[in-house]
């Protein structure tokens, strides 16, 4: 068996997710994995599948049914990789919305050599003032020689500047 990784993007309407569940079944597909939601008016997301290494065509050729119904579908080989090594980090952010904040919290945690493996980002409005909120949520992965304080202390280093609430649990 192999793994795939479905990557998705087209215009939202019902039946998106029908059509490309039976494009995998098909082809003899197993859905394990996925991340599917409506962004900027798209249906986009990712779907991890496992089928026989020989059908990937048979994946290929179903998912050029739903291409037809306006929903563009990517196939990659998932990557094999060893299991995670170091300490597994939750972080968590918000603030008033501005731009450049993905970009300094990322900067922050890619020096530091910490991967994000999930990241998700929405703006939600402040009870009181209804005034934009960023917020931001990541699971982080820490190389083995990297400390939890250290990840804390180059964030704390930027949330005054970037004006953010900070969060990190174990």
């Amino acid at each position: 068996m192999a793994l795939f990784v479905l990557s998705v993007v087209g215009s939202d309407r019902p039946g998106l997710t029908k059509a490309l569940a039976a494009a995998v079944l098909s082809a003899g597909g197993n859905w394990l994995e996925s991340h599917l939601s409506r962004m900027g008016g798209l249906y986009v997301g990712s779907v991890l599948v496992e089928l026989e290494a020989n059908g990937v065509d048979g994946l290929r050729s179903a998912v050029r049914t739903v291409d037809a119904h306006g929903l563009e579908v990517r196939i990659a080989p998932a990557v094999e990789a060893p299991g995670p090594d170091g300490e597994a980090l939750r972080f968590g952010l918000v603030g008033q919305d501005r731009p450049g904040i993905v970009d300094q919290v990322t900067a922050v945690l890619s020096g530091l050599g910490a991967n994000i493996e999930t990241f998700r980002t929405w703006i939600s409005a402040e009870p009181q003032t209804g005034v934009p909120l960023f917020n931001m949520e990541a699971s982080l992965r820490l190389p083995p020689e990297l400390q939890v304080g250290a990840v804390q202390a180059g964030l704390e280093d930027i949330s005054a500047e970037i004006m953010v609430d900070v969060s990190l649990t174990q």
